[in-house]
């Protein structure tokens, strides 16, 4: 705690060190002699030409600096259609007042033919909901990753398994010049992508293509960052190319690491090639899994707890190791075409295989808020998966004319699977309510050993085409848009387990050898028809209309093992089933929105009716229902200024049953949790609103970044649990009322220039209230989670670079069944960074993160360090090659701790990860790149076509 509480002071106490001078001067048109406004201002360290802070002239043409530290600076003044211009000025102490006179602008003289325009853009413009950093103005160490900038970004987090939010909220798209890289991947732009390609960073709230078009808001939004590459990068041939071996001290096994990563850009042709194979856990993808948590049907471990693992050494993005709660050998491969074919067709294509090798051993320690009693499992599981998938995406825009578009993007996905796991377990019991009672082998009640294999395939797809049509007067469109995802897994299953149950009446064996057999197939279909007309220059009416058509299939079938054949032959009706699920829905509905220069609302509602069809052909009985449905909505977007915008939003929403949760079958792969479907649960009816806040100081780069979002569900789908006196289970989705949640974020950031770091303090609020049945009765829980972060990031010079960060969190679980089992949670965490260049083309880097784990079910406090270690030699003209050595866990005390609560249950779970290994690696950093007008040098870049001003927008010079 005292760590933390030091951390967060001495951020505090660099906040406020900053110096007192004041900076200021006026702009003006040479010709004219009028003011300029809007100007753009950067004030730049004159050592590195850094940025310590900028801001845009008032209507005066005049600008002011304040709490400017002593030193010497340029002022850089931009603006569209004219020449930059700089000054470079000392501020000393002696002088409260700097009056860095009028700087007189000239108009820039254009060639037509081609624009060529050799100054630098501010670090940071926002236009609309769109933030736009110049990645120039963020530096990055030699052969850095895009990940690495990413992270010296005002309200921009990276976690250590490359997960980026923004304002509070996971970036779920990364695109390259506007398009995709790899389908909708983050990690394969920001891990295979170098910084230094990268001119600008765009950051926005993405809309669907559909709402893009019509231009009403439909509601459906992702965080989605742009890549702009810069000009003099777009023909050439770049990449990474990496090799290394080492000792593992745990093991006889060597880790080793392989990387390929080759570009070719030649203006508007992309293709990219990326290869990898290592063991250490290191993925430059998002892994995927169309089975739904992998082809095991085994005991899994749920999700939502806290998860500590490893971290990886190095910037450069090189190194090797990665963060899991497993063993991770990786082999992957992969291409990305995008290319314009003539003026009015644009194609991007990717394909991506990877084969995935994972060994999990956990342990786990679960316990249950019963009625009349409690129930600890401790379960020791070991399990190997492994999966081998092919990944293709595309994405074709054809213009059939000037008024009529067509976007076609199919998808689709081959999976193969096995998966192997062994799992004991040990049930105890105590009747000692209120105390919780000693728990040792005297409340023994069950135990088990189960033993199952399964091999699985499938195949998942998916097909959107829009067709967009514009009329002759503006605001007037018409847009048809057809979804098709389609979704086949077949497993096949080997369940062996041997059970024993103790009791007051004796004990009794329980013995289990079956084979089964699942088929799932899954059909959806979806239609949106949108037509928009424009009311008035500020206001449009949206008429739109939906059909949806879900049908699923799942046929399970299974066999006994017989002992006199040694076949899988004897029929077990009781666990076998075909069951076909249709889902099919109407909506229709509009929408009336208005846009001003300062807000926009849009208000509108949906009628939507909408059957329910469940047809069990095994008992040949069929269940139908009907739903009908007005669903509001709600947005009104505020914008105070160019920096500061407020936006309020209510939606709401059904939610259907699955085929799992509806197939009446008993699912005995755990034999101590039967799982059951229920015919008779009915959709969900969901409320939510959502708050966001966004406050971006220019002049300071103070950042205020606030959401706030809350849900209520009406026929809530959650879990009734009963267990019998020997401790088994059977878990059944039912429907509940009473769901609630609530979810507050808030990141404030600034720049504290004598460092020339960012800060970041992150505070996250979160509350659930559920209501479940156990042993049929009802069980209200209350589950908060509060956390409070710090993160200072430093690129304090061209040799030095650190970052420093703490994180504390409280977890809360509270039960209405047995209070006895109520209980807390605490974590905190350090970590640190240093990046530093030695003489001789050395260079040192190391990472380092603390953890300090307390709370009710831990037993006792736990403690650990993760500490990496590496040494670079750098090679070549340019540093393209670098030969590393480097430690991971250097002292060998690495684990993971996940912590789960549920409405019915805690849990802790540790896990076998990475330990102690030595690494020698080679790589190499390819640049290459041509001459002519897209190949000059970083000082010289061509123009941009700015559309909101029908002019060319300023470049910038390194």
């Amino acid at each position: 705690m005292r760590p933390l509480l030091s951390l967060l002071l001495l951020l505090v106490g660099f906040t406020a060190a900053v110096a007192q001078s004041q900076v200021r001067g006026v702009v003006v048109d040479s010709a004219t002699r009028k003011p300029l406004m809007e100007a753009t201002v950067s004030l730049l360290s004159a050592r590195d030409s850094s940025v310590v802070t900028f801001m845009i002239t008032n209507g005066d043409g005049a600008f002011a600096f304040s709490k400017v530290a002593v030193g010497t600076y340029r002022i850089l003044i931009s603006y569209v259609g004219y020449r930059s211009q700089s000054k470079r000025i000392s501020v000393t102490a002696d002088k409260p007042t700097l009056d860095a006179g009028t700087f007189e602008l000239t108009a820039q003289a254009v060639n037509l033919n081609e624009v060529i325009v050799k100054q630098e853009g501010p670090p940071i413009t926002i236009k609309q909901d769109t933030v736009e950093f110049n990645a120039g103005s963020f530096k990055t160490q030699p052969n850095a990753m895009v990940e690495n900038m990413l992270k010296k970004l005002p309200g921009v987090e990276v976690d250590r398994d490359g997960t980026i939010k923004a304002q509070g909220q996971e970036v779920k798209k990364v695109l390259v010049d506007g398009k995709p890289f790899f389908g909708d991947d983050p990690k394969m732009a920001t891990r295979n992508l170098p910084a230094d390609i990268i001119d600008k960073i765009q950051l926005y709230d993405q809309q669907s293509d559909q709402a893009q078009f019509t231009g009403i808001d439909d509601g459906d939004r992702n965080k989605t960052i742009n890549l702009v590459t810069k000009k003099n990068k777009r023909k050439g041939y770049f990449g990474q190319q990496s090799i290394g071996a080492g000792p593992n001290e745990t093991s006889d096994a060597i880790r080793y690491g392989a990387r390929l990563n080759l570009n070719r850009f030649n203006g508007e042709q992309q293709i990219s090639l990326v290869g990898q194979a290592n063991n250490v856990n290191s993925q430059g993808f998002t892994g995927q899994s169309i089975f739904g948590g992998g082809a095991g049907l085994g005991a899994n471990f749920g999700g939502g707890g806290i998860i500590v693992a490893g971290g990886r050494v190095g910037r450069s993005g090189g190194g090797f190791g990665g963060s899991s709660n497993a063993i991770t050998r990786t082999l992957a491969g992969g291409l990305n075409y995008r290319d314009a074919w003539g003026k009015k067709a644009d194609l991007s294509a990717s394909y991506f295989l990877n084969d995935l090798n994972t060994i999990t051993d956990q342990q786990s320690r679960r316990q249950y808020a019963l009625p009349d009693t409690s129930y600890q499992v401790n379960q020791n599981s070991t399990s190997r998966n492994q999966t081998t998938s092919h990944r293709f995406n595309m994405r074709f825009t054809y213009r059939l004319d000037s008024m009529t578009t067509l976007r076609i993007e199919p998808g689709f996905t081959v999976q193969n699977s096995s998966f192997q796991s062994i799992n004991q377990s040990r049930t105890l019991t105590s009747d000692a309510i209120g105390t919780g009672g000693p728990l040792d082998s005297t409340n023994l009640i069950n135990t088990s050993n189960t033993r199952y294999n399964s091999t699985g395939n499938g195949i998942s797809g998916n097909n959107n085409a829009l067709l967009m049509r514009k009329f002759n007067r503006k605001g007037r469109t018409l847009s048809l848009n057809w979804n098709m995802a389609v979704n086949n897994q077949n497993t096949d299953g080997i369940n062996q387990s041997t059970n024993a149950f103790f009791g007051e009446t004796g004990g009794r064996n329980q013995n289990i050898n079956q084979r089964n057999e699942q088929s799932r197939r899954s059909v959806t279909n979806t239609v949106n028809l949108a037509y928009t007309e424009p009311l008035s220059l500020s206001k449009s009416l949206e008429f739109h209309y939906n059909y949806s058509l879900n049908r699923n299939t799942s046929d399970r079938t299974v066999n006994n093992y017989d002992e006199s054949t040694g076949t899988y032959t004897v029929f077990n009706p009781a666990l076998s089933n075909n069951f076909v699920n249709t889902y099919q829905a109407n909506r229709l509905g509009s929408t009336l929105q208005t846009k001003r220069l300062k807000y926009t609302y849009a208000v509108g509602f949906d009628v939507q009716q909408a059957n329910l069809r469940s047809n069990n052909q095994t008992t040949d009985t069929e269940l139908r229902k009907s739903f009908t449905n007005v669903l509001p909505n709600a947005m009104v977007t505020y914008t105070f200024s160019k920096s500061r915008t407020l936006r309020f939003m209510y939606r709401s929403r059904t939610n259907a049953p699955s085929v799992s949760q509806l197939q009446p079958v008993p699912d005995n792969t755990n034999p101590l949790n039967i799982r059951l479907g229920n015919p008779n649960l009915k959709q969900e009816f969901t409320h939510t609103v959502s708050l966001n806040y966004n406050n971006f100081q220019q002049t300071t780069f103070r950042s205020v970044f606030a959401m706030l979002n809350a849900s209520q569900t009406n026929n809530k789908i959650v879990n009734a649990t009963s267990f019998n006196n020997q401790g088994a289970q059977t878990t059944q989705p039912v429907n509940t009322n009473g769901y609630y949640n609530m979810n507050a974020f808030l990141a404030l950031g600034r720049r504290i220039q004598p460092l020339k770091a960012n800060v970041n303090l992150t505070s996250n609020v979160n509350f659930n209230r559920g209501v479940s049945l156990v042993n049929n009765q009802t069980n209200r829980s209350q589950h908060w989670t509060l956390s409070q972060g710090a993160r200072i990031n430093s690129n304090f010079d061209e040799k030095l670079e650190f970052g420093l960060s703490g994180n504390m969190s409280y977890q809360t679980a509270l039960y209405s069944l047995q209070s006895s089992q109520n209980t807390e949670f605490f974590n905190k965490s350090l970590s640190g960074d240093l990046y530093y260049q030695l003489p001789f083309r050395l260079v040192f880097t190391t990472d380092i993160t603390y953890n300090n784990y307390s709370g009710k079910s831990a037993g006792s406090v736990q403690n650990f360090a993760l500490w990496n270690v590496a040494l670079t030699r750098q090679f070549f003209k340019n540093k393209q090659g670098e030969l590393r050595l480097q430690v991971y866990d250097l002292l060998n005390q690495n684990r993971s701790i996940n912590r789960n609560v549920t409405e019915t249950y805690t849990e802790e779970t540790t896990s076998r990860v990475l330990n102690r290994y030595f690494m020698l690696s080679f790589t190499y950093n390819l640049r290459r790149f041509g001459s002519g007008p897209q190949g000059r040098s970083n000082r010289q870049e061509r123009g941009q076509y700015d559309p909101q001003r029908g002019m060319p927008r300023p470049g910038r010079r390194n």
